[in-house]
C-alpha cells in the first residue's frame, strides 16, 4: 500500500484508459491506490504546493477538459474550483461527502465546515467509498477491483487509526494540545482526543494577527504545552516567535495540503500521518529534536 506515491504512472501515446483528474496531490495518491493500474490518475496540484489559494493556469483547463473524471475535496477547500469547473464537462465527485462535519471556531470562517476532513484516517474511509464509487460509475468493469482496493485500504486507515491511539497513549493527559500555524487538525484532534490550537484557521486567511499570535503564545506558556508545530506549506515565522516567547521546542514541520516528492519524508498519505503523528508524539512527550 506504501508503495503507491503521488508520482504519475508513466503513460504512452496509446494509452488509452479513462483519466481520473484531482485537485491535488493527497487525493491523487488515494485515488490511485482505489483505482490500481485501470484508470490514469493526475494531480492538478504538484507535490508542495498550496492547494487554498491556487491558480489554475490555461494548461490546466486543457488537463481537465480531456479528464474522464474530476475528483476534488469540498467543503470549501479549493475556493478557485468552481469557477473552474465552468467550462469542463467532465463529471465532478466531492470525496468529502458523506463526512461528520468539525466546524471552524474562530474568525471570519467560524461556522464553516473545516475542510481538512482527510487528516483523520477515520473520515478518509468516507473518501476511500467515495472514491470506488466513482471509480465503478466511470469504469464498471473495474468494480471488483476497486471494491477490492478499497476494502484493503479502509483496513490500512482503520489500523493507522489504532496505532496513533496507540502512539498518543504515551502523551499526559496535561500536555495533549496540538498548537500548530493553521487549524488543519480538527478533525484528527477530534478523533484521536487532542485539544487544538492554531494562528490562523485556513491558509486562505493565513496572516496572523498580533492579538491571535499573542493569545495562543499565553496559552502555550500558561499550559506548560513543551511543543508547537507549523505545516509545510506556509512560513513558521511567526510560530518560531511563539516558540522562542514561551521556551515550547519547534516541534518540527507538518505535512497537510501536500504529498512531498517520491523521494521526499511523505510520498503517499498514510505516510504523511505517520509522519505529523510521530513528531507531535515525539514533541508533546518532550522527546522533539
Amino acid at each position: 500500500m506504501l508503495a503507491a506515491g503521488c508520482t504519475v504512472p508513466g503513460t504512452t501515446p496509446d494509452d488509452d484508459r479513462p483519466v481520473v483528474l484531482t485537485t491535488f496531490t493527497v487525493l491523487a495518491d488515494v485515488t490511485r491506490v482505489v483505482a490500481g493500474d485501470r484508470v490514469r490518475v493526475e494531480s492538478l496540484l504538484e507535490p508542495g504546493a498550496e492547494v487554498h489559494g491556487y491558480e489554475p493556469t490555461p494548461g490546466d483547463l486543457r488537463r481537465a477538459g480531456e479528464a474522464d473524471l474530476v475528483l476534488d475535496n469540498g467543503l470549501g477547500l479549493e475556493a478557485w474550483f468552481e469557477q473552474f469547473l465552468e467550462d469542463v464537462d467532465a463529471p465532478r465527485v466531492v470525496l468529502s461527502d458523506g463526512v461528520a462535519t468539525v466546524d471552524i471556531a474562530a474568525d471570519a470562517a467560524a461556522g464553516l465546515p473545516n475542510p481538512h476532513a482527510w487528516m483523520s484516517p477515520v473520515e478518509m474511509r468516507v473518501y476511500v467509498a467515495n472514491a470506488a464509487e466513482a471509480l465503478t460509475d466511470l469504469d464498471p468493469e473495474g468494480a471488483a477491483t476497486f471494491a477490492a482496493n478499497a476494502e484493503a485500504y479502509d483496513a490500512e486507515l482503520r489500523r493507522l487509526h489504532e496505532s496513533t491511539l496507540e502512539q498518543l497513549a504515551a502523551v499526559p493527559t496535561a500536555q495533549r494540545v496540538l498548537v500548530t500555524c493553521e487549524g488543519a487538525f480538527s478533525y484528527l484532534a477530534r478523533d484521536v482526543g487532542l485539544e487544538e490550537q492554531y494562528l490562523w484557521p485556513v491558509n486562505a486567511e493565513q496572516q496572523a494577527t498580533p492579538r491571535r499570535v499573542a493569545a495562543v503564545t499565553d496559552l502555550v506558556a500558561d499550559r506548560g504545552v513543551p511543543a508547537v508545530f507549523c505545516e509545510s506549506t506556509v512560513s513558521d515565522e511567526a510560530m518560531q516567535q511563539v516558540a522562542a516567547a514561551t521556551g515550547a521546542a519547534f516541534g518540527g514541520t507538518l505535512y497537510v495540503d501536500s504529498l512531498s516528492a517520491p523521494d521526499g519524508p511523505v510520498p503517499t498519505y498514510l505516510e504523511l500521518v505517520q509522519h505529523d503523528v510521530d513528531l507531535v508524539v515525539a514533541g508533546l512527550t518532550g522527546d522533539a529534536g
